[in-house]
Parts: C-alpha cells; structure tokens; sequence
C-alpha cells in the first residue's frame, strides 16, 4: 500500500506552523503495519513533534535499518532525505552522513533486534562518538518479520506465543545508552502522546546523541499470558497452516497520569503493564542516579518512562574531530587538498 498516494489536497481551514506548513506536510505514505501497531503511534509523534517544531522537512534526514520499525520512516517526512540501510548498519551510514553534512537533522529509527542484536556494536560506538543525532528504537520484544521470536530485549522469564519461556537476560539499551555516554536518554511508551511529543522535541534541539528507548506493542505476535511487552491483535486460530490471518481493528491503548505514579496498563489480551512516570524531583542530570534509579524500578517489575539523563552541555562529533563549520560536502578540491607545507608539518607532529 506504499504505492498509495495521500491526496494532497488541504483543508483550507487546517492550522499551519510558522513555515506555513500543515501537519499533512510532514506525512508520508499510507502504512502497511499492522492495525494498531504502536509503531504508526510513534510515526504520529514524531509528525507531530517535526509539525511543532517548525522544521524544514527537506532539512531532515531520516535513516533506518531492517525490521517492522525501520519500514516506518516510509509513513512520516514524506519530503525529508531518506536512507533505509541493511540489517544493524543504520549507526555507521547515519555518521558517515553526518560527518559530511553537519547542517542537516539526523533521525535514526530502528528496532530492538535492528539495534540489539545484529547492530548492538554500531549502535555503542555511534552513541559513545556523540554523533548529533536522535536514535529511537521501536521496543517491542520480538522478531515480528519472522513470526514472532524472543529478541535481545526479550525479559528474563518472559514467554513466547508457544509458551516458551525466555532464560536469557534482556539487554536494557536505556542503561547501555547511559554506559556509552549518551547525552540525552529518555523511555516513553508509544501508547503516551503527552509525554512522547515533547520528549522527541527536545531530543531533536539536543545537540549530540540523543537516544529514546520507546516501548512499543506488536499486536501480532505478544498476544499471549506472560508477555511483558505488548498486547495482542492476532485471531484464535493463528497458528493454521496456509490460513490466511486477520488482525481485527481495535481502539489504540492511551494512558495520561501525573509524574511520579504508576499505572497499570490493561492490554488487549488482559496482561497489565506497570508503567512508572519520573517524579518532578527526580534528577536528569545525574547518569549514575539515573542508572541506579533504573536498577532500582526495574526490580520491583516496573518500566521507568520519562527523560532520564540530559547533559546541557553536550559535545558532538564535529567539536571532538575539530572539523570545519561548513559542511564537509560542500568544501571543494583545493578547500580538502593540504598544502606540502601543511602536509610536511602533519607528517611531523606524527614521528
């Protein structure tokens, strides 16, 4: 349903920004995910967030990798530079990018196995280079391309649609992001609008690496007892063979309460996620508190959403490597070539 054009015709009537823009202007194509699929939830937040902004579209580079979660950014910034790499690369083509062109707006998507898994290396080493970026991972716990297996951020004890339980502990990428040096790091949870607006609004003003770890339902394949993740949208009788499967359209789950609470999120299936909102007392300026503080929730069966850790006064890439201001794309062959005598005293100081 890609190929499906979105009209492109306005209402008259519909609120711009001050570019003049409407929220249409930063859609994209019509989503072939899942009804209900909390990914499309996310999709919208960030239209939202970019529309808030006031953002230049073509000003924005999004960049993903292989999964449900990397197909997304087809459904949002239609007008924005898009790069859909391989399986767990996204990291090292979105630095390359960067380093070339520091004047355009890098987003990252990718999910839990994309970044986990198969990219948990280039997802370190692009958060501990400070790359100017935000990275946000689609959460959801499975394979869902391929029917549905415990990903990396799979839970301990969690269990699989045939019951399966996971014995092999989850890798948090919230705590590793601290770990690595992350400058700004955030949870959300793709069901909360109020609070995961705002949070990709600042992690798209924060200079250096930005990283929101949000947990987003398959409505697919975590539709059974003891999933920790998600709800379930699957018929009774997925499991037939050449039967064709039909996820029946339900109402998207919504939650709003006041920072510091807890609340219990009934899913579709009757599994409850406990979700625990930062208080307003709570310190992000801290990276130890904040990884002690997770430790802490995480052992009462909580999940921590909310801004976790910000450094205000964050380096990037550009300002460690001591580049030039101008993008590098737009330096010519003299501009890039040393002279012999700049050559000479390089070779020097390396003796």
């Amino acid at each position: 349903m890609t190929y499906i054009t979105k009209p492109q015709l306005h209402h008259p009537k519909l609120a711009t920004n001050s570019l003049g823009y409407t929220r249409r202007d930063y859609e994209g194509s019509v989503s072939t995910l899942c009804a209900g699929c909390g990914h499309d939830s996310i999709s919208a937040a960030i239209i939202q967030a970019c529309y808030e902004l006031d953002l230049p579209p073509h000003r924005i580079a999004k960049l993903s990798g292989i999964g449900c979660s990397s197909k997304t950014p087809d459904y949002f910034l239609g007008n924005s530079h898009g790069f859909n790499t391989v399986h767990g690369r996204m990291p090292s083509v979105l630095t390359g990018a960067n380093l070339a062109n520091r004047d355009l707006i890098y987003l990252g998507v990718s999910g839990d196995g994309d970044s986990a898994s198969i990219g948990l290396g280039q997802f370190a080493h692009s958060i501990r280079r400070g790359v100017n970026m935000l990275y946000i991972v689609e959460n959801n716990g499975v394979y869902g391309l391929t029917k549905g297996q415990f990903s990396a951020t799979s839970d301990k004890g969690s269990k699989s649609k045939k019951g399966v339980v996971n014995h092999d502990a989850g890798i948090d990428l919230v705590m590793l992001a601290l770990q690595m040096g992350a400058t700004f790091v955030a949870r959300s949870f793709s069901g909360d609008k109020a609070q995961l607006v705002p949070l990709i609004k600042a992690a798209l003003a924060h200079k250096g690496a930005a990283f929101i770890d949000c947990i987003s339902p398959c409505v697919q394949f975590n539709n059974h007892v003891g999933s920790t993740k998600s709800y379930d949208y699957v018929r009774e009788h997925n499991e037939a063979v050449n039967r064709m499967d039909v996820v029946p359209a339900r109402e998207t789950i919504e939650v709003d309460y006041a920072p510091g609470a807890t609340v219990a999120v009934t899913q579709h299936d009757g599994s409850v996620l406990q979700l625990h909102k930062l208080a307003q007392h709570y310190d992000p300026s801290d990276r130890v508190g904040a990884l002690a503080y997770l430790q802490a929730r995480q052992a009462l069966g909580e999940i921590v959403t909310g801004l976790l850790f910000i450094d205000p006064e964050a380096r990037d890439l550009h300002e460690n490597l001591d580049t030039v201001e101008v993008p590098l794309n737009s330096l010519n062959e003299a501009e890039l070539t040393p002279s012999l005598d700049v050559l000479a005293k390089l070779n020097a100081s390396l003796r």
